[in-house]
């Protein structure tokens, strides 16, 4: 026999109430007297009542979901930001969707269609760009957006980052003291995140006095796997340095080295962009900028709060400090 799914009538008739008290109780409405609260719960744990989140989207026009697009959820840098989410969108009774667009800019576009086509009320963007394609859809969809360690040229989008060009230059200024050539390794240089970057690495190669040479940036995918591959042509470079633009890819350059036989740090020194948890699975641990990931999380989902809810917002480009921990990928 099939089950038929119980609904709010249900719950009311059993608990001799009208349905806007049983709606109230669901709601966490404090205008309801506690016995009868408590008889509503009761009828709802017996008959496992849950309420239909689609069906009380479509009273309320809201359906109290985020979607959050996430490039590689296995990337600690991004679960971690996605922990930060995901506890403010708690506190604030939504729930989150999560999808993995495999930083691939088709599945990207795919990515957001869906998540506009579930009503979400509004979504925080993660990745290392926003292409053109994905700005279209979201000017087209009025749903509020925030991205979250994603740079916007055009600041079209609210926005929580930190300030990457003063973190890479200090990054590069470290390395700068006691090594000639320093390596700069990052993701595609279309990405704009990645541009500040580099803009932060030539302003630090100009305070030391060094030559800037094309011949000591590198661009790769982010990766361990890339970092590993693309280690030997780091070493042939003459850099006895690198800044890295992602944990992962750091992490593969560092093993890499080692097993070209280099000591870290005596014959080559490295700096990565995200403390990200694997920066502490190493031997030797990979001396990183610090960004308060789990705070540009929830500073993101707290922003989409206001947006949502028509708050008003005093700073929509959001720059959170920075630090550099230093540990023993440096001298």
């Amino acid at each position: 026999m099939e089950e038929t799914a119980i609904t709010i009538y249900d719950v009311a008739r059993e608990a001799n109430v009208s349905m806007a008290t049983v709606s109230r109780v669901v709601n966490g409405n404090p205008n309801v007297r506690e016995a009868t609260r408590a008889k509503v719960l009761e009828v709802i744990d017996r008959l496992d009542y849950r309420p239909n989140a689609v069906a009380r989207g479509l009273a309320s026009k809201k359906t109290t979901t985020i979607g959050v697009v996430i490039p590689d959820i296995s990337d600690t840098y991004f679960a971690t930001l996605a922990r930060g989410i995901d506890d403010i969108a708690t506190m604030y009774k939504y729930n989150a969707i999560i999808a993995n667009s495999d930083s691939d800019d088709k599945k990207e576009v795919h990515v957001v269609n869906n998540l506009l086509a579930k009503q979400v009320d509004g979504v925080i963007f993660m990745g290392n760009r926003i292409t053109d394609s994905v700005r279209a859809e979201f000017s087209r969809s009025r749903t509020p957006v925030v991205l979250a360690g994603t740079v916007d040229g055009d600041e079209q989008f609210a926005s929580v980052n930190i300030d990457y060009v003063s973190a890479s230059r200090e990054a590069v200024n470290q390395l700068a003291k006691s090594n000639k050539k320093v390596a700069f390794l990052s993701g595609p240089l279309v990405d704009e995140i990645n541009g500040q970057r580099l803009a932060g690495y030539k302003e630090a190669l100009k305070e030391n006095k060094l030559k800037y040479t094309e011949a000591l940036i590198f661009e790769s995918k982010y990766s361990y796997e890339d970092g590993i591959a693309i280690a030997e042509r780091i070493k042939n470079s003459g850099a006895t340095a690198a800044y890295v633009a992602n944990d992962e890819l750091a992490v593969g350059l560092l093993n890499g080295l080692l097993d070209l036989g280099l000591e870290i740090p005596e014959d080559f020194e490295i700096i990565t962009s995200n403390n990200s948890p694997v920066t502490n699975y190493t031997r030797p641990s990979i001396s990183s900028i610090e960004q308060p990931l789990y705070d540009i999380g929830a500073v993101a989902m707290r922003l989409l709060t206001k947006l949502m809810g028509k708050e008003e917002i005093e700073e929509k480009t959001v720059i959170l400090p920075h630090g550099i921990v230093e540990k023993n990928t440096t001298k």
